[in-house]
């Protein structure tokens, strides 16, 4: 038997879980019945700050970099070719789809618009090329790179070498101003273009401010690779008590950090700052190291069930929620009570049957309508979890 083979940690169900947990809180966060009306824990802080909502994507990021390394193992962490193709197929299939699924849901939207077909097919010079999973496609695609072409104290290294180069760019650059001069927005917009960004709002002043763009990407790069360091920790520890202690240690230091540097350099999500690596990372390996213990060490496993069926299928589900997403919110179908005679499925759930049982209570129907969404979600998930049908991606 092989050093490798003999060094290989019993699986882990926390990771799945933990993983799951994301998943069903990105699906909960962006599908509210109604954006005028959110559920206050739901919500994104407006620039600076941090809610719970702040913390669904981070985790994810770190937990993909945990994943990428136990994926990257099987190579002994070499510069080789087959290493290579593999990050960089998965890079770009992870990259296209995200970048498909805008088009996708700019295409229907003109269709359900009655705008001409063809003008429907060519959006290109004004979609959104960035976004959640482009995100993602580019943090694996480089953080995997430098995870074989380098050691990992070396990579400790580079991670505080971009965290603090980041922190120099957005003190000198404005960067924690919402604001035309922001440098995050000068180098997305010299890069990618208006056309191609998203366009945020804050106390009713629009600007075009892509919270996944492409200088910020940079900290989310350093984000995956403290992942992938605490990947390292899991796979180098041989028992669970000790990979929860040392997962403790490392998630209070970087979260003590974190918190403690955001006097001078705010928490905040839509700039990706270093604090917010650093206090995120933080929270995500305490959290994975309390599920390792209440899972994997006391073996409470039931409650958990739920969240393994977003675990095992993460990518295809989150994918599979954004089109029922556009279908639901767009497909309608003919209701007198509407003043336009026809109501969509996703406004007669919220409207019509959720918010008379809230009493009138809009946030609360919306926050209703966003876990109907993520059941729906699941029930779609536990068919594939019950057959073992992994969709991969």
């Amino acid at each position: 038997m092989s050093t490798l083979q003999a060094n290989r940690p019993k699986r882990l169900m926390a990771l799945d879980v933990l993983r799951g947990i994301t998943i069903a809180g990105m699906i909960l966060v962006n599908n509210p019945g109604g954006w005028d009306a959110i559920y206050p824990p739901l919500r994104h802080a407006e620039w600076n700050g941090l809610t719970p909502t702040e913390l669904v994507f981070p985790f994810f990021m770190f937990i993909m970099g945990i994943s990428s390394y136990l994926s990257l193992r099987k190579y002994n962490f070499e510069l080789s070719m087959p290493a290579v193709w593999k990050i960089v197929k998965r890079t770009v299939l992870i990259f296209f789809v995200g970048f498909f699924l805008t088009w996708f849901s700019m295409f229907l939207r003109g269709v359900y618009n009655g705008a001409e077909l063809w003008a429907t097919i060519m959006t290109f010079d004004q979609i959104r090329i960035l976004g959640v999973l482009p995100r993602l496609a580019l943090c694996y695609g480089v953080g995997s790179l430098l995870g074989i072409m380098f050691s990992r104290r070396a990579l400790k290294w580079i991670v505080a070498l971009m965290l603090v180069a980041y922190a120099i760019i957005l003190v000198c650059g404005h960067g924690f101003e919402f604001a035309d001069h922001n440098v995050i927005a000068v180098v997305d917009r010299a890069v990618l273009g208006e056309a191609h960004m998203y366009t945020d709002w804050i106390d009713g002043v629009s600007l075009k401010f892509d919270p996944e763009g492409f200088l910020s990407t940079l900290p989310s790069i350093a984000h995956m690779l403290i992942g992938f360091l605490c990947g390292g920790i899991i796979v180098g520890t041989k028992d669970n008590e000790s990979r929860i202690n040392k997962l403790f240690i490392v998630g209070t230091i970087l979260t003590f950090a974190g918190f403690l540097l955001s006097y001078g350099l705010p928490l905040n999500k839509k700039v990706w700052s270093p604090t917010f690596v650093l206090t995120t990372c933080g929270l995500a390996s305490s959290f994975l190291a309390l599920l390792i213990w209440i899972i994997d060490v006391k073996g409470y496993r039931r409650w958990s069930r739920f969240f393994e069926v977003f675990g095992v299928n993460p990518l295809f589900l989150y994918c599979l929620s954004a089109i029922l997403a556009i279908i639901v919110g767009l497909t309608k179908f003919p209701w007198s009570a509407a003043e336009s005679g026809v109501i969509s499925i996703k406004n007669f759930v919220y409207q019509v049957c959720l918010l008379p049982l809230c009493g009138g209570d809009m946030a609360m129907a919306s926050a209703g309508f966003a876990v109907l969404f993520v059941l729906l979600n699941w029930c779609i998930g536990y068919i594939l979890y019950k057959k073992r049908i992994y969709i991969k991606l």
